[in-house]
C-alpha cells in the first residue's frame, strides 16, 4: 500500500524542498504549540514530584501540633478578657501521653523542641539547630541511618546525654573518622555519638517552611527529656508576686502557668527569640489510615482544649490534606497553561490549512497536468496530505527539542522543577501529526476534485 503510494511522497517532498521559506513559516505555529505543550506538561510534572517529596519529607499520615505564642495582643474585649482569666499549661509532654494513651487511631506520637545553638569538635564550631525528640520522631519522617543506632526509650526516658547527628555536621566534625562513639560539645553540655542519619534532599520550596520541613543535614537530635533536664524547660516558670517576671530562668523540671507570659527562650547563647510558656514546640501525631485524619483532628482539638482549660493557645495542621489540596490547584493550573498551549496548535494547523489551500490554488496547472498524465484523484490527495503531515511531523520534532530546551531554561532560571516525560513528549508529536492529517484533508480533497481541463486552461 505505502509502495503504490511513494511516488506520490516524494513528488510532496520535492515540493517542502522547493518551498523551503513557506514550508518553515507554515510549521512555526506547529513548533511552538509543540514546545509550549512539553513545557506546561514539564512543570506540571515536576509540580507533581515536589508534592511527593514534601509528603515523604512531612510523613505520611501526620498531623503537626504547634503552640500559638504571645497571645497578650488579642484586644480588650470581654470575650479576650474572659479568656486571659484561664490557665494553660501549653503544649507539654503529658499532651503527649494523653494523645498516645486516649486516641485508638494514633499509630506514634513524638514530641519536638527546638533550639539555636552551637556544636564543637576539636576546634571546629558551627551553628546548629539542636532536636530534642522522641525516639519515635525517626520513623514519622522516614529518617534512617547511615551507621550507628537511634536513641531508645531508655535513653528517653532517663534523659541520657546522647545524640544522633546529621550527615553535614558528620561529615564537617567527622571528616576522616567514625564519630559513633565520639563525644561533641552541643551548647554548654557535651554529648555522645551513637549514630549519625542518611543524608537526605531537601527541596527547597516556599511552602517548605509553612509546612515544618527541615534540613535534618545540618541538625543535632536528643532525646526530648535530655533536652528539658540539660537545656530548656520553659515550663520552669518564676513569678514574682504582683507582677509577671520579665527574666526567667530556663532549666530544671516544674509546670508552668498560662499567667506567666514573659518568657526568655529560643538561642543558646542567651539571646531572646520570642515569648513562650510551652514546653514543647510541636507534637507530631501519625494516624493510622489517611481516611482518618479528618476526624482524629476533630478529637484532638476537643481533647487539647479540654487539657488546656479552654484556651485556644494551639494551632493543628495537616500537611498532607494541604499539599493534596496544593496539587489540585496545580492540576487545574496546569490543564488551563495546558489548554492554553493547546491552542498554538490550532492556530498552527489552521495555518497549514490556508496555506496549503493557497498552494492549492497556485498549483493549479501542477495539478491538471498530472492527473492529464494518469494522476487519479487518490493521487492528488496522497500527495497534498503528505505535504501537511511532512510539515507537522517536522514541526513537531523541532517542537519537542525546543520544548525540552525551554523546560531545562525554566528551571535553571526560575527555580521551578520541570520534568519532561517520554509521555509528554508522544503526546505532542502525535498531536502534531494528527493536525498536520486533519487540517491537510480538506486542501488535498479540494485539489483532487480540480477538473483537469479546467486546471490546464488555467
Amino acid at each position: 500500500m505505502f509502495g503504490k503510494y511513494l511516488h506520490d511522497i516524494i513528488i510532496a517532498v520535492e515540493a517542502i524542498l522547493a518551498n523551503k521559506l513557506k514550508s518553515v513559516l507554515t510549521a512555526l505555529g506547529i513548533i511552538f504549540g509543540v514546545a509550549a505543550v512539553i513545557s506546561m506538561l514539564a512543570i506540571g510534572s515536576g509540580a507533581q514530584q515536589e508534592i511527593l517529596e514534601q509528603i515523604k519529607l512531612v510523613g505520611v499520615n501526620n498531623i503537626i501540633i504547634e503552640p500559638i505564642v504571645d497571645q497578650t495582643s488579642s484586644g480588650s474585649s470581654e470575650e479576650s478578657d474572659k479568656e486571659s482569666k484561664r490557665f494553660s499549661n501549653g503544649l507539654n509532654l503529658l499532651d503527649v501521653a494523653a494523645i498516645k494513651t486516649v486516641l485508638p487511631t494514633v499509630k506514634e506520637v513524638s514530641s519536638e523542641i527546638q533550639l539555636n545553638s552551637f556544636v564543637q569538635h576539636n576546634q571546629i564550631r558551627r551553628p546548629t539547630v539542636l532536636m530534642g525528640v522522641n525516639p519515635s520522631y525517626f520513623s514519622l519522617f522516614n529518617l534512617r541511618l547511615e551507621r550507628g543506632d537511634l536513641f531508645n526509650q531508655i535513653h528517653e526516658e532517663s534523659g541520657q546525654a546522647v545524640c544522633v547527628i546529621g550527615s553535614s555536621v558528620a561529615a564537617l566534625l567527622f571528616p576522616a573518622e567514625n564519630p559513633i562513639g565520639k563525644f561533641l560539645k552541643v551548647g554548654h553540655n557535651w554529648l555522645r555519638v551513637i549514630g549519625v542519619l542518611q543524608k537526605r534532599e531537601v527541596l527547597v520550596s516556599s511552602s517548605s517552611a509553612g509546612l515544618g520541613i527541615s534540613n535534618t543535614n545540618d541538625q543535632v537530635f536528643v532525646p526530648s527529656k535530655t533536652m528539658l533536664i540539660r537545656y530548656l524547660n520553659r515550663a520552669m516558670v518564676n513569678q514574682k508576686v504582683g507582677e509577671v517576671s520579665s527574666n526567667v530562668q530556663i532549666g530544671g523540671r516544674g509546670r508552668g502557668m498560662r499567667i506567666a507570659q514573659t518568657i526568655t527562650t529560643g538561642s543558646d547563647d542567651g539571646t531572646a527569640e520570642t515569648l513562650n510558656y510551652n514546653q514543647l514546640d510541636k507534637i507530631v501525631v501519625q494516624v493510622a489510615e489517611t481516611n482518618e485524619l479528618e476526624a482524629t483532628t476533630e478529637i484532638l482539638t476537643r481533647m487539647l482544649l479540654r487539657r488546656h482549660n479552654g484556651v485556644a493557645d494551639f494551632k493543628i495542621t495537616v500537611p498532607e490534606l494541604l499539599l493534596k489540596q496544593q496539587q489540585r490547584t496545580k492540576d487545574i493550573f496546569n490543564i488551563v497553561l495546558g489548554a492554553i498551549a493547546s491552542i498554538s496548535l490550532i492556530v498552527g494547523g489552521i495555518g497549514i490549512m490556508n496555506i496549503m489551500l493557497a498552494s492549492v490554488m497556485e498549483r493549479i496547472r501542477e495539478i491538471g497536468t498530472r492527473q492529464a498524465i494518469g494522476a487519479s484523484r487518490k493521487d492528488i490527495i496522497v500527495q497534498f496530505l503528505a505535504e501537511s503531515t511532512l510539515i507537522s511531523i517536522v514541526g513537531g520534532l523541532i517542537g519537542v527539542i525546543l520544548g525540552i530546551i525551554l523546560s531545562r531554561l525554566i528551571m535553571e532560571f526560575s527555580d521551578i522543577l520541570t520534568i519532561v516525560t517520554p509521555f509528554s513528549v508522544l503526546v505532542a508529536f502525535g498531536v502534531s501529526a494528527a493536525v498536520g492529517i486533519i487540517f491537510g484533508y480538506l486542501p488535498a480533497k479540494r485539489a483532487s476534485e480540480q477538473d483537469p481541463v479546467e486546471s490546464l486552461r488555467a
